[in-house]
Formats: C-alpha cells, structure tokens, sequence
C-alpha cells in the first residue's frame, strides 16, 4: 500500500511545450461550446457593449458577467465596482499598465483589504487580451511544473503573484519553448487547460481557491 501511494503521488509527465501542443489545445478550446461561448459573450461585452470604465452600472454588468462565469469570488461586488470606477482605468489599460492589476485587485472592505488578484487579471484581460494574460491556479501550477522541471526561468512560486513577474514569466516561458508565434492570450488558453488537466491526475496538493 505504501509503495502504491508513492507512486500516485508522484508528478504526472505533461507533455513537452511545442508549437504542435499549443494548436492542439487551441482547437480543443475551440470545440468546447461552453468556454468558446462564455469567452465570446464576455468579449463583446467588454470590448464592444460596455468598452470604457467610468459609468459604476456598465461596470457592474461586466463584474457580474465576469463573476459568475468564471467563479471570481468576489466578496462585495458592488464595493470592487465603486473602486473600479474610481480608478479611472481606462488610459492605463490602453497604455498596457500592469502595475494596473495591483491597484484593481487591493479592495478594502470593513477596514480590511483583501486582495482580488485572479479576478483583477480577468478583468483587464477582456479589455486587452494580449497584453493582461490571465492569472489562476491551473496557470500557477503549469507554470511552477516546467520550472521544476526544465528550469526555464528563475522565479519563485510566490512571485507569481507579483503581475509585471507573472508576465515576464510567460513570456520566457514562450521563447524557452519557442512559442513566440503565439499571442499571450493563446498561451493563456492553452496553459488553463493544460492546468486542468494537472489538477484532475496530481492528487499530491490539495485544491484551493485563488482569487
């Protein structure tokens, strides 16, 4: 029994990075009707419907699109909407600003900040897809799987909360695999089912949230 759970324990071997890996799990993205619908309704309505950041209603609309879509769990919504709104984000994200993230993701709350990060990185990257990769734990552990394994950038697990970090690690996750061809959101695509896939077979961490 003991050599059993060794060995279920032990990290699954994910295929290699490459450009035939990338497409095949584009195409898989692309099949799902359910991921394929929700990414294209939010598109339009962050890019096209409700573009800018300043009327609190038209913000509302896209947190709450974004909230039960994608399962953000964010406490007070309408207090992130208020900060939102507050911000004047609009320039920044235009201007591709990632220092951005942090200022969305620290909301206080009953004299508590909390911290919002995977849905701050949500947020911005349906407005600009390319330029706000999206940060979640299946990114987080795909990422930290070819660190231990292949080494292909020097960071600490941690850092990745650090958004200007967690970018620059995609990017040398791209030119490590020679990915360059593919835009950040592909390979953040890519990448989430990827980590889904992990969390199914690696039974070795336990299951959290990151908001």
């Amino acid at each position: 029994m003991d050599n059993f759970n060794l060995i279920m324990k032990q990290p699954p071997e994910l295929p290699t990075p490459s450009v035939e890996q990338v497409e095949q799990y584009l195409r898989q993205w692309d099949n799902d009707a359910k991921e394929s619908s929700n990414e294209k309704a939010l598109n339009r309505l962050f890019r096209e419907t409700y573009p800018k950041n300043t009327d609190i209603g038209e913000i509302i609309i896209k947190a709450s699109a974004l909230n039960d879509l994608y399962g953000t769990y964010v406490l007070s919504l309408y207090e992130m909407c208020r900060h939102i709104s507050r911000l004047d984000i609009d320039n920044r994200l235009k201007e591709g600003d990632l220092t951005l993230i942090e200022d969305i993701s620290c909301l206080t709350i009953s004299e508590k900040t909390m911290k919002f990060y995977s849905f701050a990185t949500k947020y911005c990257s349906h407005h600009k897809p390319d330029i706000f990769p999206i940060y979640d734990y299946y990114v987080e552990r795909v990422l930290w799987h070819f660190k231990k394994k292949d080494n292909f950038a020097d960071f600490k697990r941690e850092e990745l909360k650090d958004y200007p970090t967690f970018v620059s690690v995609i990017e040398s996750f791209k030119r490590f695999y020679c990915l360059e061809q593919f835009t950040l959101k592909q390979i953040d695509k890519y990448l989430w089912q990827l980590g889904k896939e992990l969390s199914l077979i690696h039974i070795s961490e336990p299951t959290r949230l990151d908001v």
